[in-house]
């Protein structure tokens, strides 16, 4: 399916990376407030952290950080994790693969309901996404998604060429792409983790994540190029 004609966001991210499950929540809530909910995609690329670093998703960077993007927007859906430190989902690849499977044969509107759905199942209701039957139920139950269709994708591997080829791309030398999450604008605009300003106090994983700024109306900014006066 080509969905290159459909106005889109395009949203480098970690499906495992709080920040991103703030920027996403905020981009959801600005497009409906802007008025812009059936005339807006969000066009997800994979930025697969473990790919990047070279690790598998890290439980204590994630324990500092949860707490303090809670505490910025809490409208997201957060709790401390709940099942055993051993059903901590290591790998985030089987997520980022479904959106990426449903996006090439369902479109752009079904694979931005189960980006959503799969980090809600993460941040929200602790969901082992490592396991694709989590990630096949959290489908089930978001709507808009042929799961039938994701089960066969993953079966062929639909979406793992593409997760490996955007992660290649975004590591390119000439990569515009900073991290996850990084927003970017059919207008040319783009944005690193939109308004917020953070610094680690400590070492990385040892330490704790403090805001320095926090601007959630950036978001506004940022979707104007799709309001009729812009």
């Amino acid at each position: 399916m080509d969905t290159a004609v459909e106005p889109a966001v395009v949203v480098w991210s970690d499906i495992a990376c709080p920040w991103a499950h703030v920027a996403v929540a905020r981009l959801w809530r600005y497009r409906e407030r802007l008025g812009l909910a059936h005339a807006v995609r969000f066009d997800h690329r994979a930025f697969p952290l473990e790919l990047v670093n070279g690790r598998p998703t890290p439980k204590r960077v994630l324990d500092a950080e949860v707490p303090v993007t809670h505490a910025i927007e809490p409208g997201a859906g957060w709790q401390v994790w709940q099942r055993p430190d051993s059903e901590w989902p290591a790998s985030s690849l089987p997520a980022l693969e479904a959106v990426q499977a449903v996006k090439q044969s369902q479109g752009l509107a079904a694979a931005e309901a189960l980006d959503r759905a799969l980090r809600r199942a993460l941040f929200a209701e602790s969901r082992c996404l490592s396991v694709w039957s989590e990630v096949l139920d959290a489908a089930r139950r978001c709507g808009g998604v042929d799961v039938d269709d994701l089960d066969e994708g993953f079966r062929t591997g639909r979406g793992r060429a593409a997760v490996v080829a955007q992660w290649q791309a975004s590591q390119a030398e000439d990569s515009p792409v900073k991290g996850s999450p990084h927003v970017f604008l059919p207008d040319g605009t783009d944005a690193h983790n939109p308004g917020v300003v953070m610094h680690w106090a400590g070492e990385h994983g040892k330490g704790f994540p403090i805001i320095e700024a926090d601007d959630p109306s950036v978001y506004e900014k940022l979707l104007a190029c799709f309001t009729p006066a812009a």
